[in-house]
């Protein structure tokens, strides 16, 4: 950032870019009113006191903005832990988390919809043009007309832990490369819609793929919460239902780990 531009002008631009930064502020001890900016791939700018103290906080608020977080630290003078000399506020400014939904069918607007109510930025993607329209999904941020491990290809290395994909496309062609793809970044959850059945054939065509045990575990198929959810709306609240659980750490019933049929 240029030297010149001052700490609240480049917090300024960094939030109308949507480039994540964070914000931390001296709250209470020696160096009250003091400012540090926390970019996640580049130098601080600004000091809290001192460079072990300014060291240890970018540390710190680096793993908030990752996880979208705000909130207050408490250190040493010189940054060590587990002592309350200084406060620090650490106030994280980062981009609304990402909903990829993979499959333009009847369960994708209305996921959509509620994505967007929760505050995600969604993008369907379908490798089907006649499908993949803006008119059958205008409440998505972008329709992507493209095969979904191309796109993540593309965008993969910016998800994270606070991101979402979800494959509805329920054909082995477009889920298997999704889910592989999907496995190769660092998003936060990754729901595979389909029937048991489905899932277990899935499976053996992930096995095949090469696909590990861990990386089996990371997925959530059947998708959603076990609600008995019939609808395309009612499957919605199922899937966003444990994509909240699984963010907030709560023990909901997930499809995935339940037996029976997956409708009510």
């Amino acid at each position: 950032m240029p030297a010149e531009q001052s700490l609240f002008e480049q917090l300024r631009d960094a939030i109308r870019a949507e480039v994540p930064v964070a914000l931390a502020t001296v709250v209470e001890g020696s160096f009250t009113g003091n400012k540090l900016i926390v970019w996640r791939d580049a130098e601080s700018e600004g000091t809290l006191g001192n460079a072990d103290l300014d060291r240890v906080v970018t540390r710190d608020a680096r793993g908030e903005l990752a996880a979208g977080r705000t909130g207050m630290r408490h250190y040493g003078l010189h940054g060590e832990a587990r002592e309350e000399a200084v406060s620090v506020f650490i106030e994280s400014f980062a981009p609304p988390p990402r909903m990829l939904i993979f499959g333009a069918v009847d369960f994708t607007a209305a996921l959509a919809r509620v994505a967007k109510v929760l505050g995600y930025r969604v993008t369907v993607c379908d490798a089907r043009a006649v499908f993949a329209t803006k008119s059958r999904f205008p409440m998505a941020d972008e329709v992507v007309v493209d095969w979904p491990d191309r796109l993540l290809a593309e965008v993969g290395g910016d998800l994270g832990e606070r991101d979402v994909v979800c494959i509805l496309t329920h054909d082995a062609k477009f889920d298997v490369p999704a889910v592989v793809a999907s496995l190769a970044t660092d998003v936060g959850y990754i729901g595979v819609m389909g029937s048991r059945r489905t899932h277990d054939d899935r499976t053996k065509r992930l096995i095949e793929a090469g696909v590990d045990e861990a990386g089996l575990a990371r997925l959530r198929s059947p998708i959603g919460l076990d609600i008995g959810a019939r609808t395309p709306e009612e499957t919605a609240v199922s899937i966003t239902a444990e994509i909240i659980a699984r963010r907030t750490g709560r023990d909901a019933k997930s499809l995935t780990v339940t037996d029976g049929p997956i409708h009510g």
